[in-house]
């Protein structure tokens, strides 16, 4: 039994670790007009080039949930921070394309297995703490990434490089990752022993929560990739104004995930589920329909509050099953690496689908589409999750 000096500390951790992940993606988010405009690439090459990075977070998730069940999430997520710090500059360098996709790639694959480990330290607390708790680190995320997009649009309105932005944001990273590395969970916390070419089917549950993950990771993409670009090319918003749409989306996130838990617990999974999809779903396409950069601010904002407790509530679900239902079969770790790349999915379709589609219909109309899928997730929020 761990003692509560040590939980304590370890949760501060975790919430720092939710928070510079996500803080790493804000500025990065807030630089996606700059690499666009430097490489001097199209909304569709673009859209690919996004898609090397959910390539790279979805190549490392088996791999690194079996090392956050083998050695425990607490070391696992100590280490990648620092490698997570090494990444960052790499996308900076912006030497060429083709250096934009591998660095994107790079990134997306140490940032994953940050997330992961990340995730799975939450978990092993959550079952500790006895109640839920998920919905408030990914409020830190979200914290991070609206301080990150909220500076990174700053910067991004000054003369400083791309290069020295991400350089700084690195060495930002690795220095609190030196503070906080002897602070997280033990590896025994939730280490999970392996038989020798052992083989186990993931419980249909888990796959069910990981498509209504999916659901809000299509649309959470398509707001954090493509909203600077919506205002900037569509309605030629100025670099601190483009950051905007990125900035309210985060401000709702964060709001939203920091009540999640509380609404979770005071209403039920079902209800809350629901109602935020078709807040997040219909208020986008109001946003879109109304067609300057207040409307875009508009939609993002709402669809912020939609979008906010989908993925932490279906991790927490997972974490609770895994430990009540599956304790001894299936760790939690490996749990959520399962609902997370069914999830995160729709981080590697929707931006890169949004640019496909932005070539024939607009990239205005084509937010249509996270839209749409914010509806159905809360239309079918009752039959899936009840």
């Amino acid at each position: 039994m761990f003692q509560g000096d040590e939980y304590r500390k370890a949760r501060i951790a975790t919430l720092i670790a939710f928070l510079i992940n996500g803080f790493s993606v804000g500025n990065f988010v807030s630089r996606i007009p700059d690499f666009k405009s430097e490489l001097g690439i199209s909304n569709g090459v673009l859209g690919f080039s996004l898609l090397c990075g959910s390539v790279g977070v979805l190549a490392v998730l088996r791999p690194a949930s079996r090392s956050s069940a083998k050695y425990g999430s607490g070391p696992i997520t100590k280490y990648s921070a620092f490698t997570l710090a090494l990444a960052v500059p790499l996308v900076g360098l912006l030497f060429s394309l083709p250096w934009f996709l591998f660095s994107l790639f790079i990134y997306g694959a140490l940032s994953s297995i940050h997330d992961l480990s990340m995730n799975a330290q939450a978990a092993a607390l959550e079952n500790k703490a006895g109640k839920r708790v998920m919905s408030t680190f990914h409020g830190m995320w979200s914290i991070g990434g609206l301080t990150g997009g909220a500076i990174g649009g700053f910067i991004a309105s000054t003369d400083i490089s791309i290069r020295i932005h991400a350089f700084s944001i690195g060495i930002f990273i690795f220095c609190i990752a030196v503070i906080t590395r002897n602070w997280f969970l033990p590896a025994s916390a939730d280490q999970h022993i392996f038989e020798k070419h052992e083989r186990r089917k993931a419980p249909r549950k888990f796959v069910i929560l990981g498509l209504v993950g999916l659901c809000g990771a299509v649309g959470e993409g398509a707001a954090a990739d493509w909203g600077g670009v919506l205002a900037r090319e569509t309605f030629n918003s100025s670099p601190l104004m483009s950051a905007l749409p990125y900035v309210f989306f985060s401000a709702t996130m964060v709001a939203g995930r920091l009540s999640g838990d509380y609404l979770a617990h005071k209403f039920g999974l079902v209800k809350v589920i629901g109602r935020a999809g078709l807040i997040g779903g219909l208020g986008l396409t109001a946003g879109l329909l109304i067609g300057n950069i207040y409307g875009v601010i508009f939609g993002w904002f709402l669809l912020g509050i939609g979008l906010s407790t989908v993925i932490p509530l279906m991790i927490s679900a997972t974490g609770t099953i895994a430990n009540e239902k599956y304790a001894g079969q299936v760790s939690a770790a490996e749990g959520v690496a399962l609902v997370t790349g069914v999830a995160y999915f729709g981080f590697l379709i929707g931006p890169p689908l949004i640019g496909f589609l932005s070539e024939f219909m607009t990239l205005r109309w084509a937010m249509l589409v996270p839209a749409a899928m914010a509806i159905i997730f809360g239309l079918s929020a009752k039959k899936v999750l009840s």
